[in-house]
C-alpha cells in the first residue's frame, strides 16, 4: 500500500527526486545538440545531474545524448542480464547500455581494459576509474535508450551487439567499450485530450479497473478531483516512487493527471523508465478537463 506524508514546500524553483533533477524550464533553454532532433515541447525535461549543471552549460566531456531521462533511475548493474524480450530482433526496442570512454589516442588502454573485463572484472568498476565520460559517476550507465537518441557510430554498434557482450567502437569523442545489459519493447507515451478522457470516465467499468494517478498536492485535490484516482503528490515522490510497481501493473495502461499537464508529463516519462508499457498524460490537466469537458469540476 502506498502512503504519503506531508513535506514542507520547496524554496527553490526546482526540486529533486532521487537521482533525478526536474528543472522547471522550457526545452528552448537547452544548448543545441546535433545528436538529437530539436524538441519543441514547452514541457520540462529530466536531466542527468552531472551531464548538465543547473545553469545548463554544455557537457564537460562526451555528449552521447542531448538529454536522457533514464540515466540515474536504475541501480548500478552487476553486468548480468536483467530481462530479455527474446532472441529475435525487435522492430521497435529499447536497450539498457553501460559504457566507458577513453581518448582517441588511448587504444592501447582500451585493449588492456577489455582484457581485464574478459578476465572477470566489471565494466562499471572500470568505467568509474578510467572513463572520461560524465557517466562514470554512475558506473558508465547510460540507461534505457532507443534509436535516434545516440550518436550514429555508437548507436549502430549498440543496437547490433549481443546481450552482455562487451564490444568496442570509436566515435568523435574517443574509444568506447559498451555493454548491452537488457532489451525491451519500446514503451508508449501519449497525450490524451480532456474530451476523450471524459468519454472514458463515463464508463463505470473504466473507472473501476483503470490505473489512474493524480500527482497534485492534497490541497489541490481538496478543491477539485476525479473519481478513481490514486493521489501520489509529486513532491512526496520519495515515499512512493520505489513502490510504484507494487501498486500498479506495468503491463496495463496508466493515466496520469495534474493541474495543467506539466507535472503529470514528468511522472509519465518516469513511469516509462520503470517499465510501464503504455502511459497516457491527460493533456491540460484537470483544468482543461473542467473547461473543455466537465464544467461541474471546479477550476482554481
Amino acid at each position: 500500500m502506498l502512503r504519503t506524508t506531508h513535506l514542507s514546500p520547496f524554496s527553490s524553483p526546482s526540486f529533486f527526486l532521487p537521482n533525478l533533477r526536474l528543472p522547471l524550464i522550457s526545452s528552448s533553454s537547452l544548448p543545441f545538440s546535433p545528436l538529437r532532433a530539436p524538441c519543441y515541447s514547452s514541457l520540462p525535461l529530466l536531466h542527468l545531474p552531472r551531464l548538465f549543471t543547473p545553469t545548463f552549460s554544455p557537457p564537460s566531456s562526451c555528449s552521447l545524448f542531448s538529454w536522457n531521462p533514464f540515466m540515474g533511475t536504475n541501480p548500478r548493474p552487476s553486468g548480468k542480464v536483467w530481462f530479455s524480450a527474446g532472441n529475435g530482433e525487435l522492430q521497435s526496442k529499447e536497450i539498457l547500455v553501460q559504457h566507458l570512454l577513453v581518448g582517441g589516442d588511448d587504444l592501447q588502454l582500451l585493449v588492456e581494459l577489455q582484457k581485464r573485463i574478459s578476465g572477470g572484472e566489471d565494466l562499471s568498476d572500470l568505467a568509474t576509474e578510467y572513463s572520461i565520460c560524465p557517466s562514470k559517476e554512475i558506473g558508465g550507465m547510460l540507461g534505457w535508450v532507443r534509436r535516434g537518441q545516440m550518436i550514429p557510430e555508437f548507436e549502430e554498434v549498440a543496437f547490433t551487439a549481443p546481450l552482455n557482450k562487451v564490444v568496442r567502437c570509436k566515435s568523435k569523442y574517443g574509444w568506447h567499450l559498451l555493454q548491452v545489459l537488457s532489451e525491451r519493447e519500446e514503451s508508449l507515451l501519449e497525450d490524451i485530450g480532456p474530451e476523450e478522457f471524459y468519454s472514458k470516465m463515463q464508463d463505470p467499468s473504466f473507472v473501476e479497473t483503470a490505473q489512474l494517478i493524480d500527482v497534485r498536492e492534497p490541497e489541490e485535490v481538496d478543491i477539485a478531483s476525479l473519481p478513481g484516482f490514486k493521489v501520489l503528490p509529486l513532491r512526496q515522490f520519495g515515499t512512493w516512487g520505489s513502490l510504484i510497481t507494487d501498486e500498479f501493473n506495468p503491463q496495463k495502461d496508466v493515466y496520469v493527471l495534474c493541474h495543467h499537464g506539466v507535472r503529470s508529463m514528468q511522472v509519465a516519462k518516469w513511469l516509462q523508465t520503470q517499465g510501464f508499457k503504455k502511459v497516457f498524460n491527460i493533456a491540460g490537466g484537470i483544468h482543461a478537463y473542467a473547461v473543455k469537458a466537465d464544467p461541474s469540476i471546479p477550476t482554481y
